[in-house]
């Protein structure tokens, strides 16, 4: 059944993105959502509202939770649930840049079962089903073992604060950063960087389909206190992130001061 439904979703994840490119670099309204939400566009309504006709016409018992739909009650109950971010990356969307996702995920009591990535302006798909290989344009990726001394890691510029860090010692990496938080896993999932890393809340549709390829890349998938991730929860939000191979990920995780919960950097990503 993860393969099943990973193949719906691939395709959905594909042909919405379709929309997402004819919006690209055009002409669209874009506005800023009330409460500092961030920005959103005609662009992630489109891919939106079709992502949601077509998987919910195929999966009509599955339960909805999208970044651009109004809260479905009945996900709380559903015993499979699609978790959706129609473009993750909005920003560098309407600024033309081509980093931007389509994230759409399948969970199933908590954990995501199939999750697919798709960067539609660079033709890039990464996917995963449980129990299967992390691929990239269906060639297995695997995420690289280094040492935290060096390690490429994505990650905001706040996030290496010294009052972060045991001893206020920030450790020795190499910090990169990309607008679109489901690629950052992805690109650590093929070893292009080596960890991801935010101490501000993360939203579900931005982690749960990533979250799962990096698992099948080899990657231990934590919030910023080492615990798992539980998705379709309420809120849908998790406190912070490290992603990254395991010894690494103990690494990070051992040179963290542990900070009483509900105290982060901010606003979520």
């Amino acid at each position: 059944m993860p393969e099943s439904d990973l193949a719906l979703i691939r395709q959905a994840a594909v042909d919405a993105g379709e929309i997402a490119v004819a919006h690209w670099r055009g002409r669209f309204r874009h506005w800023e959502k009330p409460q500092g939400a961030g920005p959103v566009s005609e662009a992630d309504l489109a891919v939106n509202t079709e992502l949601e006709r077509v998987l919910r016409a195929a999966r009509p018992d599955y339960g909805w939770l999208s970044e651009e739909s109004p809260e479905d009650p009945a996900r709380a109950t559903a015993a499979r649930v699609f978790i959706i971010d129609p473009i993750d990356g909005t920003r560098a969307f309407i600024e033309g840049q081509d980093g931007f996702a389509v994230a759409v995920a399948v969970v199933e009591n908590g954990r995501p079962i199939a999750g697919v990535v798709h960067q539609p302006a660079r033709g890039v798909t990464y996917a995963a089903a449980a129990g299967g290989p992390a691929t990239r344009n269906d060639e297995p990726v695997h995420a690289a073992a280094v040492p935290l001394a060096g390690a490429r890691v994505l990650t905001a510029k706040s996030s290496l604060d010294p009052g972060f860090w045991r001893g206020g010692v920030v450790p020795a990496v190499k910090r990169g950063f990309r607008p679109s938080l489901a690629s950052r896993f992805c690109m650590v999932a093929d070893a292009q960087f080596d960890a991801v890393l935010s101490m501000r809340p993360v939203w579900e549709w931005d982690v749960a389909a990533a979250s799962l390829i990096a698992e099948c890349a080899g990657c231990v998938v934590s919030d910023r206190r080492g615990q798992g991730f539980r998705f379709n929860q309420a809120p849908p939000l998790g406190d912070g992130l490290i992603v990254a191979a395991p010894a690494l990920h103990a690494e990070i995780l051992g040179a963290l001061v542990v900070l009483p919960p509900g105290r982060n950097e901010g606003t979520a990503e």
